[in-house]
């Protein structure tokens, strides 16, 4: 079987992903970084009277036209506090900014251009021109304006609106259930033992990080023994539990002890493909069960990770209505490099920024073996090599991932 290039494997993944229809109540606490799931309306009138957009006193236009005008004060007009009585000729009222406007007032004249000439008298040093520093009601929005879109991000400034609008809470689309499984006899968790031949299962928590960060929700199947019962009976959690995407991390070759595939396939899974020409990441296995679409991630940490980063953070953030991190740059080559053969390569790089042109140059390490965590960790980037790809010289450009965007 031919492997398949990693744009066709992209597109047959992530192509036809479209945003869940499922939703789901949030507080406006809980709503920071959600995907709104119908239009807001606005529940209210903002402001719902006319305001003061400043401290000093409401009056009539009229009554302020020329410097020098004297004015009697009989009131005064706070937030929350109004004046009751009308702002007649002659009068002016004390205001704050946020204060409804008395009756009969239409202007503002501000507290700088008022010379108090005694306790309850005025005189104006600036003409006020009508209407002015008063915000109208309904200047911001009016009741059944609509405010915000569906699938608009749910950022600060839109929770800001939405609490404005009256909504204390909001429908937003539920975020992908995403479960995780590890395979594997040799495997423990952190914390746990190890025997003679046993390793940590560590590509679990990062790749249910990795989804996490793109909006999913983790559901954790543990670790599975290299056994069929074991598989079968997280196949069927994943299922009961309602997944959109099952990930498996290791065992989805053909080989005798790699069991995955085999059990899923049992279960009913359509297999789409399994190998990819990349590297590292071959062994990526993808189908459906039913609704739910697999994803079978290569054991191996780099492997795992680079696969999770070019499939599974583009395919969660689809179904989450949320846009994919920007990743893609471009950047001149550190070092030279070897011509490379049929594999896309994704050669974990020390990207550097030159300060005073911008300019990016991704180094990689020496080390590119897909079982090193720590060269991972290391990484800012990982340096982009296309199919037969030529050797490359130092200075020429490339196109690289960027691991923290």
């Amino acid at each position: 079987m031919a492997l398949m290039p990693v744009e066709q494997a992209f597109e047959r993944i992530v192509g036809d992903a479209e945003p869940l229809t499922r939703t789901e109540p949030v507080t406006l606490a809980d709503a920071l970084g959600r995907v709104l799931a119908r239009d807001l309306l606005a529940l209210r009138t903002q402001p719902p009277f006319a305001a003061s957009a400043m401290d000093g006193y409401a009056l009539r236009a009229e009554d302020a036209a020329r410097a020098g005008a004297e004015l009697d004060v009989t009131g005064e007009s706070a937030a929350g506090h109004g004046f009751d009585g009308r702002v007649g000729p002659g009068e002016a009222v004390r205001i704050f900014t946020g204060a409804p406007m008395p009756e009969g007032a239409d202007s503002i004249l501000i507290q700088e251009n008022a010379e108090i000439v005694r306790p309850g008298r005025i005189r104006i040093t600036a003409p006020v021109e009508a209407a002015a520093y008063v915000r109208p009601d309904g200047m911001d929005f009016s009741f059944g304006d609509a405010g915000l879109p569906a699938g608009r991000v749910l950022d600060p400034t839109a929770i800001t609106l939405a609490a404005g609008m009256n909504h204390p809470m909001l429908s937003v689309l539920a975020r992908p259930r995403v479960a995780i499984l590890a395979t594997g006899d040799e495997l423990r968790l952190p914390g746990q033992s190890l025997a003679a031949g046993q390793i940590i299962a560590s590509n679990t928590f990062g790749v249910a990080a990795m989804a996490r960060r793109a909006g999913a929700e983790i559901i954790d199947l543990g670790i599975a023994a290299d056994r069929m019962d074991a598989l079968d009976s997280a196949i069927d959690s994943a299922i009961s539990q309602g997944a959109d995407i099952l990930v498996t991390i290791g065992g989805a070759s053909v080989g005798d002890h790699d069991l995955v595939q085999k059990a899923l396939v049992g279960h009913g899974m359509n297999l789409d493909f399994w190998r990819i020409a990349m590297r590292p990441g071959k062994p990526l296995m993808s189908g459906s069960l039913g609704p739910m679409r697999v994803l079978g991630l290569p054991g191996n940490p780099a492997s795992s990770m680079v696969c999770g980063l070019l499939f599974l953070e583009p395919l969660v953030a689809r179904l989450a209505g949320l846009p994919a991190p920007a990743r893609l740059k471009s950047a001149f080559v550190g070092r030279e490099l070897s011509a490379n053969d049929q594999r896309q390569d994704y050669l974990r790089a020390r990207l550097d920024t030159d300060p005073e042109s911008g300019r990016l140059t991704a180094t990689p390490f020496d080390q590119q073996d897909s079982s090193l965590m720590r060269l991972f960790a290391d990484a800012d980037c990982l340096l982009i090599r296309p199919p037969h790809a030529p050797a490359a010289r130092i200075g020429e450009t490339c196109s690289v991932l960027v691991l923290r965007p």
